[in-house]
């Protein structure tokens, strides 16, 4: 990404000029929301992470309204300036990082149908919307975003460096664990969107890791059944604070691979 403006994604044509269109969602759209939201909802008191908590309030999500990304980006604004760029679905990796480095979260508009409640190989807007904007208000959590982008457009062009940062990724923004006040809650999007692996895992059937960023970068994970390990931050501090070892390790792995 070596000499372009810190705003080029913005002139991509792959990114096209989309919007939420509202008044486009279907009755079946809104029953959908509904039944996914109060199926998660309630298992989320005693299980997410009091930042989600506040942040789902804060953005203002209920049961009986699709979320509205109008109104969440006005919230956004307000809490730590970022704001939700809509997208067609899946995106290229320079693209998506793009848009985070520059505090836009991608999102689809489009709502699973009423058959695909259980099973989606594609993530749709409830994951987008209901799992990851809420945690959008928690400033230090935006700033690992932010410059975890930031590592990962320096070395866009690097397939396997981009690997080992989607395992970052991975076991953070998607899967991760955090421990407040003694006790284990979840913070990954993946999780919180997921009645099952909430369930899951908090229970003693995973293996729960300290937050190791080496140890992240060396394991697998899986996109088509739970996972069998979650790693466990003990703030969104250390998250953020987490930021230069990354950068190191990254650089430290990339240098045994090739040397291997």
């Amino acid at each position: 990404m070596t000499g372009k403006s810190a705003d080029w994604v913005f002139q991509d044509p792959r990114l096209q000029e989309m919007h939420q269109d509202y008044g486009a969602y279907t009755s079946e759209d809104f029953e959908v929301w509904k039944i996914l939201y109060e199926r998660q909802i309630i298992n989320l008191p005693k299980a997410a992470s009091q930042a989600y908590l506040d942040g789902i309030k804060a953005v203002n999500f209920g049961s009986d309204r699709i979320a509205n990304f109008a109104e969440v980006n006005e919230k956004l604004r307000e809490t730590t300036g970022w704001s939700v760029q809509v997208v067609p679905g899946l995106i290229d990796d320079d693209l998506f990082f793009g848009l985070l480095r520059n505090r836009r979260f991608p999102s689809s508009t489009w709502l699973r149908k009423m058959e695909q409640l259980d099973y989606l190989e594609e993530p749709d807007m409830f994951h987008d919307a209901f799992a990851h904007m809420p945690l959008l208000t928690n400033q230090p959590y935006v700033d690992f975003l932010e410059d975890l982008s930031g590592i990962a457009l320096k070395y866009i062009d690097n397939k396997w460096a981009i690997h080992l940062l989607s395992r970052i990724y991975w076991f953070t923004i998607e899967f991760g664990l955090i421990r407040e006040n003694g006790v284990l809650k979840i913070y990954g999007a993946g999780i919180l969107s997921s009645a099952g692996e909430t369930k899951f895992s908090l229970s003693d059937e995973p293996t729960h890791i300290e937050y190791d960023v080496r140890k992240i970068m060396q394991t697998a994970y899986w996109k088509d059944k739970f996972q069998d390990k979650y790693f466990v931050i003990e703030s969104y501090e250390q998250l953020y604070q987490s930021i230069p070892e990354i950068e190191r390790v990254l650089e430290e792995e990339l240098a045994n691979s090739s040397v291997d």
